[in-house]
């Protein structure tokens, strides 16, 4: 076999991942460009394989790199990493054209260098993970859903032909190809989100200005028993305008995930604590900064004025029923630099210092600026402080995500959230629990269990229970927003018609059923409805 040909480049690729679901080693293939993938899907087809299209692999809580059926070639896209309108962007274009290898960690470093006037919409995943495979999952970042910051689609399709959806198909020279969102006629992009009907080889990716001043407003909520007046207060704010990008509501289990990381480095780092006391320490930092059972953190950009009304917005509809803090790089850096040395002599200090070092990160989040601080709280708990991001599906760490969709009502929230809560409880599981206001109409949970994966029976506790939830929501007449692998086969109804149309328009695009059979789609053909009539000739 040639060794220059993405077949060529053929190596075996664990599964294992963090939901202890997986698929073994599996054959994967490494394609460089696009006449790869062509080569690939050909090939495929000729010798009946299936082919499962991972960007990094990096879909941690969903299933990473494992297929939800078994047998496939995995067709690694990482190799695939170029910004493919660098000059145009340096010559002041503001849409990135890029391919699905392309991390968060290379934008933001491009940007950096050649554009520092842009940023992009970031999420508090890890540095590493890919921009258009998070967005094509329809994942959701600081500043909004991922799904909206992303157009004109290049997608080889199952039949191996190369389509580009909107005006990209006028070609790369025409002056609407990387720039209006729309196109003419149908809309196809929306058909490869969540979808495997193609394989996308690279998107347009919408670029945003920085702005002149940019904050980040905690609300901690100060009884819980208000938590439904508080997201309707939040809510209005969304629907206002006033907050600019996601707000994120976090409980507190949540918020200790998201710093106990950072708090321990500082603790340990500056002050030389270690062991049962660094523990001890740890938690009576998080105890002082963070002693609310809810806390809210959203953006807000603009004008300094502009950011001035909104902040007095923010204090009119919330009233007094949170603490309000608005904090900058500014702020945080001169809350650093006095209470650093104050640190061996006054706890007080030394718990805010500790504080700050974990909250710099995360509001970086709101400012552009990726951050590995969320997997490196995760690898710090399970034992592997030191070791990368990209390590994590090869650690200890059992992380599984139950994500659904919630209307904008307060009280329905609280009801579905305190169910939630007592699925896992029944299995003596903590929820790990944030409600993201990504819309102006809808909330969407980021829930999750931790478990340790060396346990088994931990794993399949776990497994269980994240079924348990699902199925609770469902009697709700709820529904995930994002799926994992494993539930994809559940999830898929043969008989629903939604899904029989989604099996339909498979045929148009793929089919031989080759790319990811089973991934949000029906896994083969449906069986003819009984109650369907016969085709009549005319």
């Amino acid at each position: 076999m040639d060794n220059n040909t993405a077949q060529g480049r053929v190596a075996m690729r664990s599964t294992d991942n963090v939901t202890g679901w997986g698929q073994g080693s599996l054959v994967c293939w490494r394609p460089r460009d696009v006449k790869d993938v062509v080569a690939c899907v050909q090939k495929a087809a000729d010798e009946k394989l299936a082919l499962y299209p991972v960007s990094t692999g990096l879909n941690w809580g969903y299933g990473s790199a494992a297929p939800p059926q078994p047998g496939a070639v995995l067709l690694d896209l990482s190799g695939m990493d170029e910004i493919l309108n660098k000059q145009e962007l340096i010559d002041g274009a503001s849409v990135a054209v890029i391919q699905p290898g392309v991390t968060q960690r290379k934008l933001h470093d491009f940007l950096a260098r050649h554009r520092p006037d842009l940023g992009f919409n970031v999420t508090g995943s890890s540095m590493d993970t890919s921009l258009l495979g998070n967005a094509l999952d329809r994942g959701v970042g600081y500043l909004g859903p991922r799904r909206e910051d992303v157009f004109g689609l290049e997608v080889v399709t199952g039949k191996g032909e190369v389509l580009q959806t909107g005006f990209r198909r006028l070609g790369a020279q025409s002056p609407l190809a990387h720039t209006h969102p729309y196109g003419l006629g149908p809309m196809l992009d929306g058909l490869f989100f969540q979808g495997n009907y193609g394989i996308v080889t690279s998107a347009c990716f919408k670029l945003i200005p920085r702005p002149e001043r940019s904050v980040a407003v905690s609300l901690a909520l100060k009884d819980s028993a208000h938590l439904g007046r508080f997201l309707d207060g939040l809510a209005l704010l969304k629907r206002l305008g006033v907050v600019s990008g996601v707000t994120h509501v976090g409980n507190q289990a949540r918020t200790r995930a998201s710093m106990m990381s950072g708090i321990s480095q500082y603790l340990q780092e500056t002050c030389g604590l270690a062991g049962e006391r660094l523990r001890a320490e740890a938690d009576r930092a998080l105890a002082t900064v963070a002693p609310y059972e809810w806390t809210s953190l959203g953006g807000i950009t603009g004008s300094a004025a502009h950011v001035r009304a909104a902040v007095a917005e923010v204090k009119r509809v919330m009233g007094g029923m949170a603490k309000l803090t608005v904090v900058d790089d500014a702020k945080l850096a001169t809350g650093l630099r006095v209470l650093h040395p104050l640190r061996r002599f006054w706890p007080w200090a030394r718990a805010n210092a500790a504080a700050i070092c974990a909250i710099q990160p995360l509001q970086g989040l709101a400012d552009s600026r990726p951050t590995d601080a969320a997997i490196a709280n995760l690898m710090w708990r399970y034992g592997r402080p030191d070791a990368g991001a990209t390590s994590l599906d090869a650690s200890d760490c059992g992380l599984i995500f139950v994500n659904p969709a919630l209307p904008m009502d307060g009280a329905t929230v609280v009801d579905v959230v305190e169910g939630m809560k007592a699925q896992a409880a029944s299995f003596g599981h903590e929820l790990y629990l944030t409600l993201n206001i990504e819309t102006t109409t809808s909330f969407v949970a980021v829930a999750n269990l931790l478990f340790d994966r060396q346990d088994t029976a931990a794993v399949e506790r776990a497994q269980v229970c994240a079924q348990s939830i699902w199925k609770y929501l469902r009697s709700r007449g709820l529904e995930v927003y994002r799926a994992r692998a494993d539930m994809m086969a559940e999830l898929v109804d043969p008989t629903d018609p939604f899904w029989r149309t989604a099996w339909d328009l498979k045929q148009v695009f793929d089919p031989g059923n080759i790319i990811a059979p089973g991934r949000y789609n029906l896994a083969k053909a449906p069986p003819e409805a009984a109650e369907t009539p016969p085709a009549r000739g005319v």
